[in-house]
């Protein structure tokens, strides 16, 4: 089975990534897959977390064991596969590329395509330029504080971002062809 997922920020209008990637992929194969679509370098940390409907975080998948004393079972990315945890169309994740401020990308399982399989992960729609990976010290700092910024209020999340917005059909562009700049 191919999963189809789509990729959104609050950050940014217009950004939007689809990868495609075969269902008994590892969520460190996605992580590759979308740090690669928005061109980010893989020395952050970074973790999945499985969400409800209300974007409610549920399991987390991380990138490295902390070693936390929970109760809860530990997932990692490299040794989870997709199938393991998503069976759904319209699943929720977050994709937390920044724990510094909580940062993310909102995903949505769009579509399970059975009886096909891919190789390897594919970005299938590219539109938009991604939020920064990281923000300065002083630019996390006005976020954690909430103080004032000669930045602008939307420097931080765009006022008017609907996470309704994955739940509604017919996205321009995205069941057409779209040119992908990193197909080069």
């Amino acid at each position: 089975m191919v999963y189809r997922f789509l990729i959104l920020s609050d950050e940014v209008d217009g950004f939007k990534r689809e990868i495609k990637i075969d269902s008994e992929a590892t969520f460190l194969d996605l992580h590759h897959a979308i740090v690669e679509s928005v061109k980010y370098t893989e020395t952050q940390m970074c973790s999945f977390f499985i969400c409800d409907d209300d974007w409610s975080k549920r399991t987390e998948i991380t990138l490295v064991d902390m070693g936390s004393p929970s109760e809860e079972d530990i997932y990692l990315m490299e040794e989870t596969k997709l199938e393991d945890l998503l069976e759904d169309e319209h699943q929720k994740l977050l994709y937390v590329f920044d724990y510094l401020t909580e940062r993310a990308f909102f995903i949505e399982l769009r579509e399970i395509i059975t009886g096909k399989n891919l190789k390897k992960a594919v970005c299938s729609v590219s539109v938009g330029e991604p939020p920064k990976q990281e923000l300065s010290f002083d630019e996390a700092d006005l976020k954690a504080n909430n103080t004032p910024s000669s930045l602008g209020e939307d420097f931080y999340g765009d006022s008017e971002y609907d996470p309704d917005e994955l739940d509604k059909e017919g996205f321009e562009g995205l069941d057409g062809p779209i040119s992908n700049p990193y197909d080069d």
